[in-house]
């Protein structure tokens, strides 16, 4: 997976909040890869690094997997 090319679709782009928890702000852009099922049952999550500006859609470099410990599924980190 580290250095694969994959797209992300931006769900949650930088400086929205969260539409349930309107609280939670995103300070990246953060959103899903189309096609790749998570164990979730959802799309694979990704957050966006260094990409300054909000996007709907971003093609980069996946450059670290995080495993959370609060979530059943992994986050991408995808970069330019």
């Amino acid at each position: 997976m580290i250095g694969d090319i994959v797209t992300v679709t931006v769900d949650r782009p930088l400086g929205s909040y969260h539409p349930k928890y309107k609280d939670m702000y995103y300070p990246i852009n953060y959103g899903y890869i189309e096609g790749i099922i998570a164990p979730d049952g959802e799309e694979q999550d990704a957050y966006i690094l260094g990409v300054n500006k909000p996007v709907e859609k971003f093609t980069g470099k996946i450059i670290a997997i995080i495993h959370r410990f609060d979530d059943v599924e992994e986050k991408w980190v995808v970069c330019p």
